[in-house]
């Protein structure tokens, strides 16, 4: 009868979240919890030629890792996971007692003549081998066959279907493990490693064990909490759970929510992963998720235009991530190649030598209404409100490079002129849109730098106006963020100090080649420049 094993990979996939430092107290808590509810194979971190340090799950060898392999073991095996591409299998050391058992050899598709090597290495100084060929989706059933023929030559301990995008639907898995159970040796366990892009990750490892049933030994991957970069892994409570119920084995399912409970939670503080939308994307795309993490950060992008310009990559394009190249494909997308030079011609004519006043998104628009109030008459400026009007302020023109925004408030605004850029789709009978080119506003060199208030910015300094007001460009903190509290969203530390030095160096670029005539102050206090004025 086949055997289900479980493995867990907490410390190295989870490891992508947290720069592979877990801390000492996790690591131990983590494993001993692992070992306690029988998992059967706990993969304790890399094997890397550099990046390690006290806390992180990052080896030269096996003999460092071994610290943490408990005395008494119960049933468990211990992994260590090695990329062809960043670990010198000579660094290796031959297998010792009580330490690790074996080491998990991951590749792409161009590497399979120096995995097979390094396998063979692996093998001949003790350790039990997985191999692990990354994006299995992308091999051809030819390249499939020729890859296991290798492996045949080898009888690794277990050869893995990995599913890296999460991208597989149950036909593919089906395909997959039928090819690869007819050719491959019966000696080899087959692995299965799933991505939670499409929500599918726990159906898929419930339909690999079916398919396993009286035919062969399997190995499910899991992390706990599904703990993972972007959408993360199997969770391997849940098959851990199904196994119990459907299967009678005898997982300690306690001693994994006390794990979730003392180190999980601790970590989930810091990091964040999980099903949502941007990820649906990339698995649906079978693309990278930094691609969706880069293009995410842009203020002007919706799901679907994010959707589109991953479609405008190739396939092997979106596997790997070239940030250059996705800008040029933004760019190009956000741009409609318009003319814009009559609109410059004619906003210049209602613009230059005039004093302007912007209302940002702040909620120091609400904090300091009337010192705004009274600067407006005072410098008989000109108000224009970036994204959205505000109730309680004046406005004489709508400015917008978010679609989101410009959605929500078009048709609200009919009297209103709307300055907008190129990225978005004006109606047609609307004779007072003013559409100016993305790509004149847009300066690349920052994660933020389609900030709607910067790209504002740069469009009056073209129109010579005379004198520049800003109210609410406060930058974000902890808390509430915005004049309107429904913008609100939740955002860490990290990002908000990404965010406010990208502001904060961006108008400094902007002041230093700007008009030079022109005069630019904040009315409201900034968080960009520590609480203060310029």
């Amino acid at each position: 009868m086949e055997h289900i094993m479980m493995l867990d990979c907490t410390l190295r996939d989870g490891g992508y979240l947290v720069d592979k430092y877990f801390g000492e107290e996790n690591i131990y808590g983590i494993i001993n919890g692992l070992v306690d509810c029988g998992v059967e194979i706990v993969e304790v971190g890399f094997l890397q030629n550099e990046g390690f340090g006290e806390g992180k799950t990052v080896f030269l060898n096996s003999k460092e890792a071994k610290k943490y392999v408990p005395h008494n073991k119960q049933k468990s095996i211990f992994t260590l996971f090695a990329d062809c591409g960043r670990y010198d299998v000579s660094n290796l050391n031959v297998r010792e007692n009580g330490g690790i058992d074996a080491i998990r050899e991951c590749f792409f598709k161009t590497e399979v003549g120096k995995a097979i090597d390094n396998c063979k290495k692996i093998q001949s100084k003790g350790y039990l081998c997985f191999v692990q060929p990354v994006d299995i989706l992308g091999y051809s059933d030819f390249e499939i066959l020729n890859l296991i023929s290798k492996v045949n030559e080898i009888e690794p301990y277990c050869f893995s279907i990995v599913d890296t995008f999460g991208s597989m639907y149950e036909k593919d898995l089906i395909r997959l493990y039928e090819l690869i159970d007819h050719n491959l040796s019966s000696k080899c366990k087959i692995g299965f490693h799933s991505h939670n892009n499409l929500q599918l990750s726990s159906a898929l490892s419930q339909s690999m064990i079916a398919l396993s049933a009286g035919r062969r030994d399997i190995v499910i991957d899991g992390t706990i909490s599904g703990m993972g970069r972007g959408a993360g892994n199997t969770p391997i409570e849940l098959i851990i759970q199904y196994l119990n119920e459907e299967k009678g084995y005898k997982y300690n399912i306690d001693a994994l929510l006390d794990v979730i409970d003392h180190q999980i939670r601790n970590l989930r503080s810091r990091a964040e992963w999980g099903y949502n939308t941007y990820f649906f994307i990339a698995g649906a795309q079978s693309a990278h998720v930094n691609n969706i993490a880069y293009l995410r950060r842009k203020n002007s992008i919706q799901s679907k235009d994010i959707r589109y310009i991953l479609s405008e990559l190739d396939s092997s394009e979106r596997k790997r991530y070239n940030y250059d190249l996705l800008e040029q494909k933004y760019l190009k997308y956000m741009d409609a190649n318009i003319d814009d030079h009559m609109e410059i011609d004619g906003l210049r004519k209602k613009f230059e030598g005039r004093n302007i006043v912007i209302l940002a998104a702040g909620k120091s628009i609400n904090d300091e209404k009337e010192k705004i109030i009274k600067y407006i008459e005072k410098n008989e400026a000109i108000v224009i409100s970036i994204n959205y009007p505000h109730k309680q302020l004046p406005c004489d023109y709508l400015y917008c490079s978010n679609l989101k925004r410009y959605k929500d408030y078009v048709n609200t605004c009919t009297n209103i002129p709307i300055i907008c850029t190129s990225n978005i789709p004006v109606e047609r009978d609307r004779s007072n849109i003013h559409t100016i080119s993305f790509t004149r506003l847009f300066k690349g060199g920052w994660d933020n730098a389609d900030n709607s208030t910067i790209m504002l910015l740069r469009l009056l300094s073209t129109l010579n106006v005379s004198k520049i007001g800003i109210a609410g460009f406060d930058g974000y903190s902890v808390g509430e963020n915005y004049a309107e509290k429904i913008r609100e969203y939740n955002i860490t530390r990290e990002e908000i100090e990404i965010i406010n030095t990208d502001m904060r160096e961006m108008f400094y670029d902007f002041l230093k080649y700007k008009n030079p005539d022109l005069l630019v102050e904040l009315i409201t206090n900034s968080d960009i420049f520590h609480g203060g004025n310029l």
